[in-house]
């Protein structure tokens, strides 16, 4: 096995006090007349920065540290990852993996219900406390080879559970499919999506109008991605030193891809709470990872390729910001499935807004396995 060690999160004073100091002297602007109503709005982003600014910080830090985090060198980069044994040597290993713009410590609360497993939340390479790749491009296949290798060469385990959202939503499929010797089951809120070309052929109503309503949203809402993917850098210099255009930056895609009210944007605090939030902020803002963190956007991880279909056991569970997702397409790709079923609560972020209810789930499906 490789070797991993240690990691402790320790911010210096020096950074912090730098933070507090750009943070007093934000300029906001009001909302612009006739702005779209979803998303991010003046009123909320000055509470979001009145909140960093009362935040204690240390304390939020001491509760990081209570969950067991390591480094392992994995071919060209370091990977960081929380590690929560279960108290039974013999309990199932679940490999919890992020998106963007969120990070491993949004996956915690989600994981601390699961002491009947052997939890590994990974930070994805370019992520709070991974580095990113030194050469190359991030792309799918690359990052299910990194996270494979973290769970059997670096950790040691024969067989594993695995978990993705966002960007590594096709990882978790790609791991599944290309490892299913490792991969005992695969969970799954973010279904798979065929890639263009096989859209093209789609000839089922529901499967066409779900491709076709998001397409359509995709011409507003996928503004983001746009310029993640076109003109990285000229926008990470602005967040990565401004502290408030980073915190916008961030929590507007948290409010508008959780399951809550799309006119009220403090409303997605119901199920992301405003320390959970100000946490992701801290932790792109402390790493400088804003900039990395955009390049499975430029360089072509976020963009669905062929994957071979799963065979190994799955349970999809479709998520409120993907409602109309056809079972007929998760029927197709996950030639073993157990569970399909259309969550009431949770959207995007789905082990994060309702972590109570998605690990009972997790554990049901993994008793039905007789993994538990």
């Amino acid at each position: 096995m490789s070797t991993h060690r240690p990691f402790t999160l320790a911010v210096p004073d020096a950074v912090l006090d730098d933070l507090q100091d750009r943070l007093a002297r934000t300029r906001l602007l009001p909302d612009s007349p006739r702005r779209p109503a979803s998303g991010m709005s003046s009123g909320y982003l000055r509470r979001l920065v009145d909140g960093w600014r009362e935040m204690d910080w240390r304390a939020r830090e001491r509760w990081l540290n209570r969950h067991p985090q390591f480094l392992a060198d994995i071919d060209d980069a370091t990977i960081h990852f929380a590690h929560l044994r279960s108290a039974r040597d013999e309990a199932p290993a679940l490999l919890v993996m992020h998106g963007w713009p969120h990070t491993f410590a949004l996956q915690l609360d989600y994981a601390d219900l699961l002491p009947d497993f052997h939890v590994v939340v990974a930070s994805i390479p370019g992520f709070a406390f991974s580095t990113p790749y030194a050469d190359g491009p991030v792309t799918e296949q690359r990052l299910a080879s990194t996270m494979h290798r973290l769970m059997t060469e670096v950790l040691g385990y024969r067989r594993y559970v695995t978990y993705g959202e966002d960007v590594s939503a096709n990882v978790n499929d790609l791991l599944a499919a290309t490892y299913p010797e490792a991969v005992a089951a695969i969970l799954v809120t973010h279904a798979h999506f065929p890639a263009s070309d096989e859209r093209a052929g789609l000839t089922a109503a529901d499967e066409r109008a779900f491709f076709e309503r998001l397409s359509t949203a995709h011409v507003t809402d996928g503004a983001y991605g746009h310029v993640q993917a076109t003109r990285p850098d000229t926008l990470a210099a602005a967040l990565n030193d401004s502290p408030a255009g980073l915190v916008a930056w961030l929590a507007e895609k948290l409010v508008e891809w959780s399951d809550t009210p799309e006119d009220d944007p403090a409303g997605v605090e119901r199920r992301i709470s405003r320390e959970r939030i100000l946490t992701e902020a801290m932790l792109y803002w402390v790493t400088q990872t804003i900039a990395s963190s955009f390049r499975p956007y430029y360089e072509g991880a976020d963009t669905p390729g062929p994957i071979p279909p799963v065979a190994v056991p799955a349970a999809v569970f479709v998520q409120r910001h993907e409602h109309d997702y056809p079972e007929s397409l998760a029927r197709r790709f996950y030639r073993d499935l157990r569970v399909f079923e259309r969550l009431d609560e949770g959207g995007h972020f789905a082990v994060a807004e309702v972590p109570a209810a998605m690990a009972a789930r997790t554990r049901t499906f993994a008793r039905g396995l007789g993994l538990l």
